[in-house]
C-alpha cells in the first residue's frame, strides 16, 4: 500500500488509482507476489497509462493521499472475500482478486495472464519452513496439549464443525498412530478452541497440518502457539524441513516461522 502510494505520487493527478495498487503487488518481490511479477511481462508505463480521466476522488482510511472512488469500491470487494473465506485479515490474494473486476485492469490483461495471477495469488500454496537451525519463540499459551486416544470424537466432531469433513477425516486417521502427532488448544473451560497436527496427511512424513482456530480466537496467538509445538516435535524427530501442505493465509506462515512459498512448476 505504501509503494502504491508512491506510485501515485508519480502521476500527474497525485490521486491513488486501482492500478497504483496493482503495479505495486507486481514489484512486490516476495512470496506469491513475486512468483507473479516473474511468471507475467507487462510494462509498467502502460500500466500507468491505464489511470486516464479520473471521474471522482474522495479520502480513505488507508491512505494519505486522495484515492478514486474505485479504490474504494475494491476494499469493499476484498473485504468481502475476506469473510467469504472466514478470514479476519485482508491478505494480497483477497486484494488481487478485487483488483482483477476493475474494469480498466481486466481489460488490459490476457486470459493466460488472469489465470496466471489467479492461481499464483489467490489460491492456498504450499510452503517449506527450514528447521536445521529454526529458533524457537518462547511460548506462554499453557492450554496447549497433546491430544490422546480418548479425545478422538471430540476432536473430529469440532473439525468438521468448524472446518471440513475432509479435515476431519484427515484428523480421525491421524488417531490410528500409536502416539497421534496432534495438539489441541483449550480455552478456560476447558473446550476445544484449535488444533494443529503433522504427519497425519495422507501418512506424509514431514507434512504440517492440517490446523484451525476458530474465528473468535484468532490474533491472540493460539495459531502460533499450536505451530511451534508441532514444529519442535518435528525438528526432534530430526526433520530438516517441514512442509506446509495448501497454506492459507501465506503471511501468517511467512511471519510465525520464515516459510516460504514452494513455486509452482
Amino acid at each position: 500500500m505504501k509503494h502504491a502510494e508512491r506510485e501515485a505520487g508519480f502521476s500527474e493527478q497525485k490521486v491513488l488509482h486501482p492500478v497504483h495498487l496493482f503495479i505495486a503487488c507486481l514489484e512486490e518481490k516476495t512470496g506469491a507476489l513475486g512468483e507473479i511479477s516473474l511468471k507475467i511481462n507487462l510494462n509498467k508505463l502502460s500500466l500507468s497509462d491505464l489511470t486516464g480521466n479520473i471521474n471522482g476522488k474522495t479520502q480513505s482510511e488507508f491512505f494519505s493521499m486522495t484515492v478514486t472512488k474505485e479504490v474504494v469500491q475494491i476494499f469493499e470487494s476484498a473485504f468481502k472475500y475476506m469473510k467469504r473465506y472466514n478470514q479476519v485479515y485482508v491478505n494480497e490474494g483477497h486484494l488481487l482478486k478485487a483488483l482483477l473486476t476493475d474494469s480498466s485492469i481486466k481489460h488490459h490483461l490476457s486470459e493466460e495472464d488472469k489465470h496466471t495471477i489467479l492461481t499464483l495469488g489467490t489460491t492456498s500454496r504450499d510452503m517449506i519452513a527450514h528447521l536445521g537451525r529454526y529458533t524457537f519463540p518462547r511460548l506462554n499459551f499453557q492450554t496447549i496439549r497433546k491430544a490422546k486416544k480418548d479425545d478422538q470424537i471430540i476432536l473430529g466432531n469440532f473439525v468438521e464443525e468448524h472446518f471440513s469433513k475432509e479435515w476431519s477425516y484427515t484428523i480421525r486417521s491421524g488417531f490410528q498412530q500409536e502416539k497421534p502427532s496432534i495438539y489441541i488448544a483449550l480455552n478456560q473451560n476447558d473446550e476445544i478452541i484449535g488444533f494443529a497436527a503433522f504427519d497425519v496427511y495422507r501418512n506424509k512424513k514431514g507434512y504440517f497440518g492440517p490446523m484451525g482456530v476458530v474465528k473468535t480466537s484468532r490474533v491472540k496467538g493460539v495459531g502460533n502457539a499450536l505451530l511451534h509445538h508441532c514444529l519442535r516435535d518435528m525438528k526432534e524427530i530430526g526433520y530438516e524441513y517441514a512442509i506446509i501442505g495448501g497454506a492459507g493465509p501465506i503471511e501468517f506462515y511467512e511471519k510465525a516461522c520464515r516459510a516460504v512459498v514452494i513455486p509452482s512448476i
